[in-house]
């Protein structure tokens, strides 16, 4: 794959092809450095899929209760990137860029998620995975892969389970 011009680094030539993930090495030591969202919805999977594919629907609903998102730049296809700060009640901004790394509808996005910054050391590997089961309902799993288990706690420590389910409880409403 080729590496998106959003993150460039100084690697060698094997790693050049590399993306973050394979990298960061997403089936060794996963439980220290991840952190998983499960929600289960009465919707269809290609309904939920398109929810966070299309550029028009994503933006009116991502993010936690309360927050305002506001777009910069949407191209949700691969190599493609969201550029957004997240309006927080109290007016503080947080700007976000994911940049799209892998999608295969109507079952899974993956993206390179973290500031609106180049290097941004602080990025993280976001996988959304979409599971229709047998009565319509789709099992919807958010994971988040850190860099470091530090830094996974750090997320965890400014309740990013709490802001995450209401997202998902968003994105089911």
């Amino acid at each position: 794959p080729t590496r998106h011009k959003c993150w460039p680094t100084k690697l060698d030539k094997q790693e050049q092809n590399m993306t973050i993930h394979e990298k960061a090495g997403w089936q060794d030591e996963v439980q220290e450095r991840e952190l998983v969202l499960t929600r289960v919805v009465n919707a269809p999977r290609d309904l939920l899929f398109s929810l966070w594919s299309n550029p028009e629907h994503l933006p009116q609903w991502f993010g936690p209760n309360g927050f305002a998102i506001e777009t910069r730049e949407i191209n949700i296809v691969v190599g493609g990137r969201w550029c957004f700060d997240m309006v927080a009640p109290d007016g503080t901004r947080y700007d976000n860029r994911m940049v799209f790394t892998r999608i295969e509808s109507p079952s899974l996005i993956e993206a390179e998620h973290g500031r609106d910054v180049d290097n941004d050391p602080g990025r993280f590997m976001l996988r959304v995975t979409f599971l229709q089961q047998p009565d319509g309902r789709t099992v919807v799993t958010l994971r988040q892969l850190h860099p470091s288990k530090e830094q996974r706690n750090a997320v965890l420590g400014f309740n990013a389970v709490e802001l995450g389910y209401q997202t998902l409880d968003k994105m089911a409403a």
